[in-house]
């Protein structure tokens, strides 16, 4: 039995998502592709040959795509990611009556303006949330790192708790499972689709705490020790299988794929690539989810309901449901409060 506390008035919660360009411009999109791309934890090659990479092959080319990309789901409020980060905070303290703030790890609004605004209200205990239920280097790792450095330099007292990975946390499973239910209940579909955002099959090897489990048998992922307890790939593949067992899904009913890859060596099936496979295969009525982010953002509207949908229908595919994230809703703001509550 968890014995479930409440906060003092010196104790918050910082919620944390990954981050938009500041402006629908160019020369914004331009810079928060250079900050993104320059975290070591998400392109981890040596420096010279990440910035090389950086400045002579991305950040000539990449923002312009980058920004129409953007320019097809930009709304009148700005970035749909922020919007959606920005409710869940309100919707939480409007709940629990905490001390909430909410920070992008890129950009604004900066977790160091978040820590300030802690300061300033003499909060010393600050439960941190990563909006992401899967643990991989490129999300919940730097995220972690970056709020214990700027922590350190704004203030030498505080006290921060890292909120868990959540994927297997029953009431996640949950949100996720009743967000597909009713599409479900309307429609009978050849295929659902779990597809979550691709990494570096070196980047998985590297969260293996062992050194040698990883990737080392087809079924790597599906074994529970000290290989997989922090591995995304086995986080993503738990995650869909618990959410398909409470669906009562049969195993041909659904499958798991990666998208966003940015090279050669990431995790596979590509999204894209089973999009335009699965018409000929007699999937032609398929439903995906996108269950790496609580929030919709580029990589989901863009990606997958607007490109993603076009590939599938090219091949050949005939009607194509996407599920939204849980964003803002209440299975969110519970899930949220159980966590930090249980933390």
């Amino acid at each position: 039995m968890i014995l479930f506390m409440s906060l003092k008035n010196n104790e918050g919660v910082l919620l944390i998502n990954l981050g938009s360009p500041k402006e629908l411009t160019k020369k914004s999109v331009r810079q928060y592709l250079k900050v993104f791309l320059s975290d070591d934890n998400v392109v981890d090659l040596p420096k010279l040959l990440q910035q090389l990479v950086l400045r002579l092959f991305i950040l000539p080319f990449r923002p312009k795509n980058t920004l129409e990309a953007y320019e097809k789901i930009w709304t009148s409020e700005g970035s749909p990611l922020i919007i959606s980060t920005k409710k869940i905070s309100k919707k939480l303290f409007k709940k629990t009556g905490w001390n909430v703030e909410y920070a992008m790890r890129y950009e604004d609004p900066s977790i160091k303006n978040a820590l300030m605004n802690f300061k300033n209200k003499n909060i010393k205990k600050i439960y941190v949330v990563s909006l992401y239920p899967h643990n991989a280097m490129a999300t919940t790792v730097t995220t972690e790192l970056e709020t214990l450095d700027v922590a350190t330099s704004i203030a030498n007292d505080f006290e921060l708790i890292f909120v868990k990975p959540f994927y297997n946390n029953k009431n996640y499973i949950e949100a996720v499972t009743n967000t597909i239910k009713p599409h479900l209940e309307l429609d009978s579909f050849d295929k659902i689709i779990f597809s979550y955002h691709g990494i570096p099959r070196r980047q998985a090897k590297k969260t293996d705490g062992t050194g040698e489990h990883c990737f080392s048998t087809n079924a790597c992922c599906e074994i529970e020790n000290d290989g997989s307890k922090d591995c995304y790939r086995s986080h993503t593949r738990t995650a869909s299988t618990l959410t398909a067992e409470k669906l009562g899904l049969k195993e041909d009913q659904w499958e798991v794929a990666y998208q966003s890859r940015l090279g050669p060596g990431w995790l596979t099936p590509f999204t894209d690539k089973r999009l335009a496979e699965l018409p000929s295969e007699g999937k032609n009525n398929i439903a995906i989810l996108c269950p790496s982010f609580i929030s919709d953002c580029l990589e989901t509207l863009e990606e997958i309901d607007i490109r993603g949908r076009q590939t599938f229908f090219n091949a050949g595919g005939k009607k194509m449901t996407y599920i939204p994230c849980l964003n803002d809703s209440d299975a969110t703001i519970n899930l949220l409060e159980e966590l930090v509550r249980s933390s």
